[in-house]
């Protein structure tokens, strides 16, 4: 072309890239276009709908729809969603859908193009022939290329032009000062506005009430927990209450369990009325509980269980009957944390014979209550089971109160055995043991039973024994009834014919009966006091009670029947026994004593305690039935020589009250002259002018303690001496020691000296005797001759302050010489007069004693209680009964006299006799 125009060949022609890369290029602008026109056509339908969104945010922000009731909460939320869909599906239709040539149009005016290239890209040549269209293609490419980068611009969405209220420039601010308002309480105010049933953070709480019960088995206060945190440490099986007042809807327990497995129970909460719920749980293990309820977390709590573990059970050293002895000791410890609530033994023979079905022996063995730990060791009497004397293998098994069982390891050894010495009765029990066992078949042991029977012996002389023995022997043999049945039938009635035997050794047939009499009384107390153990709380009515007490008074009159029994045996075989009457009595007040204790115990539940006691009664009446001649004549010995210690025990106490006379003129004469010592004091006081009130550090022990609302002592309180540097004769010190000057002190001293001399003696000569009786002499015998020579020897010199102490010494000496005659007395005395009750004195009396004994220990219980049956002594334990709360001084006059008490303590150059009291008198101090 001319004027310098290229020629259209003379261009370069575009990049195969560029020419192929433009229809993609145009394809995604078209599709942004298509979107962006979508967008403006749809705004004026969905602006109304987020002007009314942004509405009932602000009335979310100000807690309005929360205040709904939840179901109207749902309703009008549900009203505004299906409005707001309505509109949108009912003006989105009348929306015109974007077109291709619209989006061509948006296009070239955002990327600003002129001439609308991109119609030009669409449009086809008029002539359709080789030139034309060849001249077109290089046209529509040299457009394209020049076309550039597309464009298609933001939406436009005009609020002027669909908002004519100018609703908009409202919401806005509004919406924005509604969020600063709620502050950081705006996320969770939005969420409870947009979902019914949930509560914002700043909602009021409801009522929180929590605590835990603690289980049956260990009881204690419930465990009241915090309404928003807190931590407890309980017992497995405690319960979790939980109530709740003022919250709608159903609250929520979660439990995240820190020990693996299960932590709670069912936690399905129960409605009690509006807004109100209540929920029970089981706490099974440590966890962190979190309450929630309307979508917040309202509680936290962490609570650790401690796991009810089995009872620890063990074995102690010496289990087993001993030879010669009939009870079984069973040693046992057991401890739970919560209680021990049963015990018992296992017992299985060791060596039993073949096709005998296995056996398990139980034997309980009392425990009072649910203690933490208990030990002991148990002595049932297991002598009358036909495993006596065999080898068993036995465990404990004890039972927690929460109900777990806890096993000991294993243990061998023998049950005990009664000793019995007739012949026939030994071969009738041998019978029976080996029947029993599986030893021998019950057929032999009938076989056997009917040649023991054709010996010579009790048989042939006792028509009841012999139908005893063959009613035995037939059930052996008896071919109708079942192995099992005929051998238990068997085996009783021959342990109680072997009992009937060696009671009828003797010939004596009342004694005998009588045994048999004592022997069904002691088992029918024995079944009552099981039967009362079992039923519990129940068992402590008025008719077990009356019905224990009348097979105990059953008991005692059997007890007597043989007592009775003896006495006639022992004049029959001409043992003369001293007083045997009054033995006799004493033995009746023993048992009444005995049975009122058990009693006693089984009213106040002390099961075990009654038990015991039963037992010793049991051990007592073995013996009894064991007694022959000989230990009757042994108890005639015991008899003689317990009423030579009663003499011995008179004389020592009239030692004592004659020591006790002479200390008592010993301390009258110190008394006197330490009064006389403070009548000088007063008088040299008044002559310088000084009163009552002066200076305390003059004033008497005695006045100070008068103001102080105490009456001192005689033998105390008088005796103090003048401080340092007073102007004090110098006798006066040695005044006090020895005593008033003149004939009438020296006359006393000499003739207290003579008496002393004579108690001396008198003691001495009671030492030797008593050893003659006991062969051994206690060592307060020799105490108490040394402090009466020193005495008499602080008497010869004149010295009334020695001599009280070595007489007090002397008393104290004498006092403790007769508590060791006593322990002699009964280290010795448990022999054979330990059978008969009242008299018994020795370890193996079945608890007992002499009535003198008896009431010996009562009066020695009660010397040192005050008339309130408090323990008097020294310390704050026991105060001294003459003090009262002083109510006519000053508090401040009352510390400087406690001040001057103190100064006057630590002086040690003060009488003895003054310290000491000064020292009990400060001691609670």
């Amino acid at each position: 072309m001319a004027g310098g125009t290229a020629h259209p060949q003379e261009r370069p022609a575009p990049s195969e890239a560029a020419l192929t890369a433009f229809p993609a290029r145009l394809a995604a602008a078209r599709h942004r276009a298509r979107n962006v026109l979508w967008i403006e056509g749809v705004w004026p339908v969905v602006l109304p709908v987020i002007g009314l969104l942004a509405a009932y945010m602000i009335a979310g922000l100000l807690r309005l729809p929360q205040r709904l009731p939840d179901i109207v909460h749902a309703v009008l939320l549900v009203a505004l969603a299906g409005g707001s869909v309505g509109w949108v599906w009912w003006r989105g239709r009348q929306v015109p859908a974007p077109t291709v040539e619209g989006g061509d149009r948006r296009i070239e005016h955002a990327s600003g193009l002129a001439h609308r290239p991109l119609q030009t890209l669409g449009d086809r040549p008029a002539e359709d022939n080789a030139g034309q269209q060849a001249l077109w293609r290089l046209h529509v490419q040299r457009t394209g290329q020049g076309i550039g980068t597309l464009r298609t611009g933001w939406p436009r969405l005009s609020l002027t032009a669909h908002d004519p209220l100018r609703i908009g420039f409202v919401l806005a601010p509004v919406l924005l000062l509604a969020l600063l308002w709620a502050g950081g309480d705006a996320p969770g105010r939005l969420a409870s506005a947009f979902w019914p049933g949930l509560d914002d953070p700043g909602a009021p709480r409801p009522h929180i009430q929590a605590w835990i019960t603690m289980p049956a088995y260990a009881p204690g206060a419930p465990v009241f927990l915090d309404d928003r945190a807190g931590q407890a440490t309980v017992p497995q099986g405690a319960v979790l209450s939980i109530s709740i007042t003022d919250l709608r809807g159903r609250p929520d327990l979660r439990a995240s369990a820190t020990g693996g497995g299960a932590a709670v129970g069912p936690d399905r909460f129960r409605p009690l009325g509006s807004g109100s719920w209540s929920v029970d749980v089981p706490l099974l293990g440590s966890a962190s509980l979190t309450l929630r309820g309307r979508g917040r977390s309202l509680s936290r709590w962490n609570v650790t269980v401690l796991p009810d573990a089995a009872p620890s059970v063990a074995w102690g050293a010496g289990a087993g009957g001993a030879r010669g002895e009939w009870r079984t000791r069973l040693p046992y410890a057991a401890r739970q944390a919560y209680g021990i609530a049963s015990l018992r033994a296992e017992l299985r023979l060791v060596h039993g014979g073949d096709g005998v079905p296995a056996r398990v022996l139980n034997v309980p063995i009392p425990v009072d209550g649910h203690p933490k730990e208990v030990t002991g060791t148990a002595t049932p009497d297991l002598s009358a089971d036909p495993w006596a004397g065999e080898e068993v293998v036995g465990r404990l098994v004890a039972t927690s109160a929460s109900g777990r069982v806890g096993q000991s390891p294993e243990a061998r050894f023998r049950l005990g055995a009664r000793l019995f010495r007739s012949p026939v009765a030994k071969a009738v029990l041998d019978v029976r043991r080996r029947v029993a066992i599986g030893r021998e078949s019950r057929f032999d042991g009938a076989a056997d039973l009917t040649a023991l029977g054709e010996t010579p012996g009790p048989f042939q002389t006792n028509a009841g024994m012999v139908l005893n023995l063959a009613s035995a022997a037939a059930q052996l043999d008896s071919h109708d009834m079942p192995d099992r049945d005929a051998v238990d039938g068997a085996v009783g009635q021959l342990w109680y014919l072997a009992l009937d035997i060696e009671d009828n050794r003797q010939g004596d047939r009342a004694g005998a009966q009588a045994s048999l009499d004592v022997r069904a009384a002691q088992e029918a107390v024995a079944a009552q006091l099981n039967h009362m153990r079992q039923l519990g709380d129940q068992g402590q009515s008025a008719g077990e009670q009356a019905e224990l007490q009348r097979r105990m008074e059953t008991l005692r009159q059997a007890i007597m029947r043989r007592m009775q029994a003896l006495a006639q045996q022992a004049l029959k075989a001409h043992t003369a026994i001293p007083n045997l009457p009054g033995l006799t009595q004493d033995g009746d007040r023993a048992l009444s004593r005995m049975m009122q204790q058990m009693q006693d115990d089984a009213r106040n539940g002390r099961s075990a305690d009654a038990m015991q006691k039963l037992q010793q009664m049991e051990d007592m009446l073995e013996r009894m039935r064991n007694a022959t001649p000989q230990d009757m004549a042994n108890l005639a010995r015991q008899m003689q020589a317990r009423q030579q210690a009663k003499e011995q025990g008179d004389a020592l106490q009239d030692l004592i009250r004659r020591q006790s006379g002479l200390l008592d003129r010993t301390q009258s004469r110190l008394d006197r002259g330490r009064r006389q010592q403070e009548q000088q004091d007063a008088a040299r006081r008044a002559v310088r002018g000084e009163g009552a009130d002066g200076d305390l550090s003059t004033m008497p022990t005695a006045e100070l303690l008068r103001q102080l609302g105490l009456n001192p002592p005689p033998d105390a309180a008088d005796g103090s001496t003048a401080p340092a540097g007073q102007d004090t004769p110098p006798a006066s010190a040695g005044q006090a020691e020895q005593g008033p000057p003149g004939p009438e002190g020296a006359d006393g001293q000499h003739a207290d000296r003579a008496v002393q001399h004579a108690l001396g003696r008198a003691l001495g000569e009671l030492g030797q005797e008593f050893k003659g009786l006991t062969g051994k002499t206690p060592s307060g015998f020799a105490d108490a001759e040394g402090a009466m020579k020193a005495a008499r020897t602080a008497l010869s010199d004149g010295h009334d302050g020695a001599a009280a102490d070595a007489q007090r010494k002397a008393l104290a000496d004498l006092q403790k010489t007769g508590q060791q005659m006593r322990q002699s007395m009964k280290g010795s005395g448990g022999g054979a007069g330990s059978f008969f009750p009242g008299f018994a004195t020795g370890s193996g009396s079945g608890g007992a004693g002499t009535p003198e004994d008896d009431a010996e220990s009562e009066e020695s219980g009660k010397g040192d209680q005050d008339p309130l049956g408090r323990k008097t002594g020294e310390g704050k334990d026991g105060l001294d009964a003459d003090t009262h709360v002083p109510d006519t001084i000053s508090r401040e006059r009352a510390r400087e006299i406690e001040q001057e008490l103190r100064r006057r303590d630590s002086d040690r150059t003060r009488p003895r006799e003054e310290l000491d009291y000064l020292d009990r008198l400060l001691k609670p101090f």
